[in-house]
């Protein structure tokens, strides 16, 4: 069995025709393993977060394909496509992204929910994801009462409940003091290193430094790439 959670291959996303054409991404090759992290970095405009809706299913590429865990997303119908977001990726943005009036077990257990979970087995996932991020005495909290750093949290709760395999995360730091934001970032690589697979859209070099391997991007195409040293490999160099 691969293992690959996720592929992106000869991905090109083309905004209007002719000569205004505009290429968000230019045949764009990406592989994320299990328990892997890739940071995606670049300037503004370089494709980062249209490469992230991509991967996500969020958005369909002008050309290329997006394989999910094997499944072709290309062949999948809107509500097969809707069905696979629920089920095997998460997504933790910048800005949070929780309904205030649910409280936090309510945000995290919503999309189970949604996919048809009885509401005790959606509970009791809910309260483990909550666990995972130290938020155990938080499930009954709104979001309002809440830190920007609980509320992230309770965003990557979200992302992972479940069992969700592929975690896509988009400047989930931009919004949080740099404390806070250490903090989350440690969540999502626990999270990875537990099983998962994650990309983490970042401008910040210190946070890519969480990462197996960073990307970059510059004008839709992937420029260059390097790779975290592996434990093995430091300590031969020693």
């Amino acid at each position: 069995m691969t293992d690959t959670v996720l592929r992106l291959i000869g991905v090109t996303q083309q905004y209007g025709s002719g000569a205004i054409a505009v290429s968000a991404l230019s045949g764009v090759d990406l592989e994320v393993l299990k328990g892997e992290l890739v940071a995606v970095m670049g300037p503004s405009g370089s494709g980062k977060s249209t490469l992230l809706s991509i991967a996500g299913g969020l958005a369909i590429p002008t050309s290329g394909e997006v394989v999910v865990e094997g499944s072709h997303l290309s062949d999948l119908s809107p509500a097969q496509l809707a069905r696979l977001r629920r089920r095997s990726l998460g997504f933790v943005f910048q800005d949070f992204n929780l309904i205030p009036t649910l409280t936090a077990l309510e945000n995290v257990t919503l999309p189970l929910e949604l996919d048809g979970f009885r509401a005790r087995a959606a509970r009791r996932a809910g309260k483990d994801a909550l666990a995972s991020v130290s938020l155990d005495g938080k499930a009954d909290s709104y979001p309002d009462d809440l830190s920007g750093g609980q509320q992230q949290r309770v965003a990557i709760a979200r992302a992972v409940v479940g069992g969700r395999r592929l975690i896509l995360a988009d400047e989930p730091t931009g919004a949080l003091d740099s404390v806070t934001g250490e903090m989350v970032l440690k969540m999502l690589r626990a999270r990875v290193d537990a099983g998962a697979a994650g990309i983490l859209v970042t401008h910040e070099a210190r946070h890519a430094a969480f990462a197996d391997r960073i990307v970059f991007l510059r004008d839709g195409r992937i420029v260059d790439e390097s790779r975290r040293p592996s434990a093995d490999s430091l300590l031969a160099a020693r």
